[in-house]
């Protein structure tokens, strides 16, 4: 599963899609996806811990496995002589005790160990999925964010165009001064938003970073191709997947471990035999003699009722408890595939109508502007509804993007994608 895991995740969108932008990204300091997942999965501190409770767990199977220890004896009776002469000489008794479990206890003991060594294994897998597609999610923000950027960047330079033409305008005597300054607070409101997308980017780095195992960004960008989608794969399929996650498939380790924790509770009450064998001497002849025991307690009064009744509840508890896991999981998968089907509804209606709609109308605004023909107004919405256009089309993708990482991260398995748009 771990070499499945990390494959999966490695194969996402930007692994299909993008290795042209890839290899011009290694060559100047900007971070990749499979870079930024290599880092997270060797060097956050998480998986360290998940390695640790994974070696407790061999430990107390290991210990589970242990056969009780001996017990040695000594004792020495008529150590004092009484007034009336009545106590003879001293006996001296050494002797080695050893408790002997029947039923069964240590196999059941070894059992429940050996699913509770499973369950660790398998939650380390599901840690090292979940760190993996967060850290797919954090890269997919950081790229969002950064193309935000690059997007404003586009609209912060074409206004700023207009404030000498419309001051060249006023001069002429065919604009007012409060044109230039309607101009001039178009271009600060764009300024604060790209001021805002890189605060965002800041924080979408540094959250990065952070999954990666690193106390600051030592990343200058992050490369991928955040233009390209496709049509994730039909519902039914993902929601099968979702049985191979390893945070449904530790629940049979849990059910394994209480089934044998049932069985320990019900062979306590099978009482377990001590025996003993000693050597005792008399001191008043000098004679030595064997000494054999067997004791066993009476299951009379405690036969440990009402601890099997907790097993019992607890084993039956299980299915439940995975059930209410796979539901959960299915919710989120099926939340992030509307998502990603709804993000490519809205970019298809951007890129086919809205965008192409609304850049031939700044094209025809930004001409007629010039001949006296629209209002800086007119020119001015014109602008933003590009900038919006894009931007709408810019969360659609981010918003895409994230959703198929989700998904991805819950089946552990790349989404098939029909043909790249």
């Amino acid at each position: 599963m771990t070499f499945r895991v990390l494959g999966a995740l490695c194969a996402t969108l930007f692994v299909v899609q993008a290795w042209p932008a890839w290899s011009q990204g290694q060559g100047n300091g900007a971070l990749t996806l499979p870079r930024a997942l290599q880092k997270a999965a060797s060097a956050n501190p998480r998986l360290v811990a998940s390695d640790r409770t994974i070696g407790m767990a061999d430990g107390r199977r290991e210990q589970a496995n242990a056969l009780p220890n001996p017990t040695v004896g000594f004792e020495i009776d008529n150590f004092a002589s009484g007034q009336s002469g009545v106590v003879g000489g001293v006996e001296t008794t050494l002797q080695l005790s050893q408790l002997i479990e029947l039923g069964g206890k240590r196999d059941a003991r070894v059992q429940a160990a050996l699913g509770d060594y499973d369950n660790a294994r398998l939650e380390r897998e599901a840690t090292r999925l979940e760190l993996l597609s967060e850290t797919a999610i954090a890269f997919v923000e950081a790229l969002s964010a950064q193309r935000r950027i690059q997007i404003l960047d586009r609209q912060v330079a074409a206004l700023e165009k207009l404030v000498p033409l419309m001051q060249r305008r006023v001069e002429a005597g065919a604009s007012s001064p409060a044109e230039v300054s309607r101009t001039q607070a178009a271009v600060g409101m764009a300024r604060l938003e790209r001021e805002r997308a890189r605060t965002a980017l800041a924080v979408a780095r540094r959250e990065l970073a952070t999954l990666m195992g690193l106390d600051k960004p030592d990343f200058a960008a992050v490369s991928g191709d955040f233009g390209r989608i496709s049509r994730p794969v039909p519902l039914d399929n993902a929601i099968k997947a979702i049985d191979d996650n390893p945070q449904l498939m530790r629940w049979t380790a849990v059910r394994a471990r209480r089934d044998a924790e049932l069985l320990s509770a019900r062979l306590k009450a099978v009482p377990d035999v001590t025996a003993s064998v000693g050597w005792r001497y008399y001191g008043q002849t000098g004679d030595n003699a064997l000494r054999l025991s067997a004791s066993l307690p009476i299951p009379v009064l405690d036969r440990n009722r009402g601890g099997i009744r907790e097993a019992q509840e607890a084993a039956q508890k299980t299915e439940a408890e995975k059930a209410i896991n796979r539901l959960t999981l299915i919710a989120v998968v099926g939340k992030a595939h509307d998502s990603a089907n709804g993000a490519l509804q809205q970019v298809d209606l951007l890129r086919r109508t809205i965008l192409p709609a609304a850049r031939a109308t700044l094209a025809t605004i930004e001409v007629g502007h010039g001949q006296g023909r629209f209002t800086l107004l007119e020119i001015l919405d014109a602008y933003r509804l590009v900038a919006d256009a894009e931007l709408l089309e810019h969360d659609a993708l981010a918003s895409f993007h994230t959703s198929v990482a989700t998904i991805e991260g819950l089946i552990a398995s790349p989404i098939q994608l029909a043909k790249a748009r």
